[in-house]
């Protein structure tokens, strides 16, 4: 084979902040050249990973757009070659800008609003962008103004363009909660959102049959409602997210008695099972996203799944409302009912309307906490200015109450049992301190978050020697109430009472870290790491830090230097973890392997924390499946 022809610069390396189109380097490859081995792409300046190539190969081959025509060899197909040209000419294609509404551009010189609306709706900007109309910026000004934007982590430069980073994004959607736009605006705006996301879904469907118009809609509403930014530091393939959307899409009560397991999900949608396990669970049972989810069991190991605010569960809240409403007006007569007698009467008409029989049983069960959950939100509602808001206010006053009083066999009364026994050791010995932070335990698991506020309150008067210790548990508290900026504050507030408190640094670096804001997180790190060289847990912050923002060489570095420096430290084994993490997303599969074995091996040493412990063993064990099935894939090929 003679001399082999390479694609330009801009092909091979796009900026940081956008992939690589893989198959425009293939087909590109194929197009000026007679035919190109598996070497080739593997090899400089090309480069493309052993895992990435296979798949992609493997599509381009499946599509009909090249052909594998000895071993180890390919070349385009006539297909293939429109197929380029279609990639070349959108590359080429001009560009047609789109610009800021005129409430946004008349609302004062707010340059920085101007520029982030602009990169976030055109995908890049030029600075040329912003000197010509509608804008006219100065040159001084729009300098201070990008310069502002770039350190503070909302937009970076790369080749002459301006790209937004993931922070940037969430301070878009910050600045237009502040302009009252227009009905019609805001309906732009959300259809621009549900157009990229409506693309990549009929991909999707195309790409594995998905026919059912039904299964569809809830897929398109999971995805709409469910960002896959959220996770994608952890689950890297995008695909796989789509997937574990469509397992709980596909297993709604709506389709009962149809089910499609994880076994037979994993396989049939090849996806390896412990990482659709995981990400369910993480979905449906966590505080992953705001989106809540409700779980029922028809029969063991069978699960169905519905959420809050779709048809199934607004049917669900106003039948319960109605029965609930109903015991209370009856009270007044003297008639009112048990809790026990109005759930049966609830069962009773969910089960000849929306649901199937078979779901009574774990209706029942859900009941419980759904009436718990109602009555939550409308204690918590803070306006009740009509007279129906009143009367609705009344009714559910008391229903906590009223359901924790009934003898139900239900996790909400598991979890007042807890607390009364905590609470009565409490009365013993008021003085201890581990019985405290044993109650914030309990409450924090059952997400009662008001009532670990109350807690802590009350032990920062019984223990003011440990104000930090408790403030920064308030802090968490609030992070896991998704309270980021109150969280902050209450960092901002210790440092300045214990300012020679280094470890307050380091908490505050990560508190900006989950604000997006980089270079303030990193700007305190490189303090610390230099001020305290010898503190590895500071380097393993800074790595964890880098690793957000998907600096993995760096952050790999910081890492290797924490394990150097305290090798038998408690978190070690959370860093040997987090390196696998980072030399995955490297695909550098064998040390990553390696890596996430050795901190599933410290793990299992550890005997105390085992909250934290087994969380750790799941994360690692979740990516050595990820690998693993990844070297399946390129043996298969």
């Amino acid at each position: 084979m003679g001399k082999l022809n390479y694609p330009p610069d801009e092909i091979l390396n796009p900026s940081e902040l956008q992939r690589k189109n893989y198959d425009q380097i293939i087909l590109w490859m194929l197009t000026n050249n007679e035919s190109c081995e598996w070497s080739n792409f593997e090899q400089k300046p090309v480069e493309i990973p052993i895992s990435t190539l296979s798949r992609h190969l493997t599509t381009l081959i499946l599509n009909g757009f090249i052909e594998k025509f000895a071993r180890g060899n390919y070349r385009i197909t006539s297909k293939g070659k429109k197929k380029f040209l279609q990639l070349s000419k959108e590359t080429k294609k001009t560009r047609k800008l789109n610009y800021p509404p005129n409430i946004i551009l008349k609302r004062g010189r707010n340059y920085s609003h101007w520029i982030l609306w602009m990169i976030y709706n055109n995908g890049y900007c030029k600075r040329s962008d912003f000197l010509k109309e509608p804008f006219s910026i100065n040159q001084s000004s729009l300098s201070r103004s990008l310069s502002s934007l770039v350190q503070k982590g909302f937009i970076i430069k790369e080749n002459k363009r301006y790209i937004m980073t993931k922070a940037g994004k969430s301070e878009y959607s910050r600045i237009l909660q502040t302009y009252d736009l227009d009905r019609q605006t805001i309906l732009e705006e959300e259809r621009k959102r549900i157009d990229e996301i409506t693309a990549k879904t009929k991909q999707f469907f195309e790409k594995f049959k998905i026919t059912d118009d039904h299964v569809k809609f809830r897929f398109l509403n999971n995805l709409l409602n469910l960002d896959y930014i959220k996770v994608e530091t952890v689950l890297k393939i995008e695909e796989d997210f789509y997937k574990i959307l469509l397992f709980i899409s596909i297993n709604h009560p709506d389709f009962y008695p149809e089910y499609l397991s994880i076994e037979d999900f994993s396989q049939f949608y090849d996806i390896n099972k412990r990482i659709l396990d995981f990400w369910v669970k993480e979905i449906v049972d966590s505080n992953l996203y705001d989106l809540k989810f409700f779980k029922l069991e028809p029969s063991s190991n069978q699960f169905y799944f519905f959420h809050s605010d779709e048809k199934l569960e607004k049917i669900l809240r106003a039948i319960v409302e109605e029965h609930i409403a109903a015991n209370k007006y009856l009270e007044r007569f003297g008639s009112l009912g048990s809790l026990n007698s109005t759930i049966e009467e609830i069962l009773e008409e969910l089960c000849t309307t929306i649901f199937n029989k078979n779901f009574k049983k774990s209706l029942r069960e859900l009941l419980t906490r759904y009436i718990k959950h109602l009555a939550y939100k409308i204690e918590t509602k803070k306006d009740l200015e009509g007279p129906f808001d009143k009367l609705e206010g009344i009714i559910w006053q008391d229903m906590a109450d009223i359901i924790q009083s009934q003898n139900l066999e239900t996790l909400e009364y598991q979890y007042e049992e807890l607390i009364k026994e905590i609470d009565k050791e409490i009365d013993l010995t008021p003085k201890n301190y581990k019985l405290y932070n044993s109650k914030i335990r309990i409450l924090l698991y059952f997400n009662q978050y008001d009532e670990v506020l109350k807690v802590l309150k009350k032990m920062k008067e019984l223990f003011p020697g440990n104000e930090i210790d408790i403030m920064i548990k308030k802090a968490y508290t609030l992070r896991r109430d998704k309270k980021l900026e109150e969280g902050l504050k209450i960092m901002e507030d210790l440092i300045k009472k214990y300012p020679e408190d280094d470890s307050l640094y380091n908490y505050k670096a990560y508190w900006l870290s989950y604000l997006g804001k980089k270079e303030e997180a990193l700007k305190i790190l490189r303090r610390l790491t230099k001020n305290e060289p010898q503190k590895g847990i500071y380097h393993d912050t800074y790595g964890e830090v880098l690793m957000t923002f998907k600096e993995y060489e760096k952050a790999i570095n910081e890492f290797q230097k924490a394990i150097e420096i305290n090798s038998n430290a408690w978190f070690i084994y959370q860093t040997y973890i987090k390196i696998g993490i980072c030399y995955l997303a490297l695909e550098k599969f064998e040390v990553a392997i390696q890596n996430l074995r050795k901190g599933k091996e410290l793990a299992g040493k550890v005997i105390t924390d085992l909250e934290s412990k087994n969380k750790w063993i799941a994360i690692a064990e979740l990516f050595i499946a990820e690998i693993e099935e990844q070297e399946q894939l390129t043996l298969s090929n």
